[in-house]
């Protein structure tokens, strides 16, 4: 078969799907979406499948995590030899500049995680031995992508490593540092490695740079402007942790998130308001339609 493999985070299967077909059909590509729900992945079947990707860049995909060419799906996997028919399906394809095993991130797949781990590093060798794969990682060939469903059931997937992502099963793992205030300052991090490529982030996160923090306490979100060395102005009726303040780069403003409006354009504006979704998607649209800032980045809990 051919096709795209996409990987979503659980219960996001049907999103996935419609932005699929809804991005094919704008891309004349003609195919149908082959999921279930919290399977955490989705299949595009098309004939297609190199030319879809070429029309869907990994990074305007709103619910893919990750993005991949599928090669050839095999369905009945002898758990004696899962080596030999894999590289049967590989037989003509150019060589690869690196190879993951993956599973959905699912509560089916997380279980595969073992699997993964050791199957990777049985196929390696093999790969080489076929002339399939380089001895060292290079980013300048595709990624070999073997995605496990089940023990018996897997795909076999290629990746364009300057439109995919670099992280495995498309999740960064990221680790919270000791002086972060809080958790939720891992979710900023990983919006602004997902949402921005490096070139983005360079030019759209600058030192100097103004920023609102809606919703601050106990200044997470906050914290990860300062270490941007943007100047924020926290807006919150509790209080910062201290070593936030003593950056020199944060204001903090007693006041409530949903009625504090900026006396000047700002550059940028962050909210983790907790708050029904439909609420924080109005004030971030009248943040928008006023012109208060240019760039913003704002959290909607779901479901709520």
């Amino acid at each position: 078969m051919s096709g795209l493999l996409c990987l979503c985070r659980q219960g996001f299967e049907p999103e996935l799907a419609a932005e699929l077909s809804e991005r094919a059909a704008y891309a004349n590509v003609a195919g149908y979406a082959r999921t279930q729900r919290n399977d955490g992945y989705v299949v595009f079947v098309t004939d297609e499948g190199a030319a879809l990707s070429r029309a869907l860049p990994w990074r305007s995909l709103i619910f893919a995590r990750q993005k991949l060419v599928v090669l050839a799906e095999l369905p009945q996997l002898d758990a004696a030899d899962r080596i030999t028919p894999i590289i049967a399906a590989l037989q003509g394809q150019q060589r690869f500049g690196d190879m993951w095993v993956e599973h959905p991130d699912s509560d089916e797949g997380k279980p595969l995680a073992g699997l993964a781990r050791a199957f990777g590093n049985a196929l390696r060798p093999a790969l080489r031995k076929a002339g399939l794969l380089t001895d060292k990682p290079n980013t300048g060939l595709p990624r070999l992508h073997i995605v496990f469903v089940d023990g018996r059931h897997a795909f076999v997937c290629v990746a364009d490593t300057r439109d995919s992502a670099p992280w495995a099963l498309g999740i960064p793992r990221l680790k919270l540092l000791p002086d972060a205030p809080s958790r939720s300052a891992l979710k900023l991090d990983e919006a602004l490695l997902t949402l921005m490529t490096p070139e983005e982030r360079e030019l759209l996160v600058k030192p100097g740079m103004r920023a609102a923090d809606l919703g601050a306490a106990p200044g997470g979100w906050t914290w990860v402007l300062t270490r941007q060395h943007l100047k924020v102005i926290s807006v919150d009726n509790g209080p910062l942790r201290e070593h936030v303040l003593e950056t020199g780069l944060v204001e903090h403003l007693r006041a409530d998130g949903f009625h504090w409006q900026p006396e000047t354009s700002l550059d940028w504006m962050v909210c983790d308001m907790v708050e029904q979704p439909r609420r924080v998607a109005e004030r971030m649209a009248t943040w928008f339609r006023d012109g208060w800032c240019r760039h913003a980045i704002f959290n909607l809990k779901l479901p709520m």
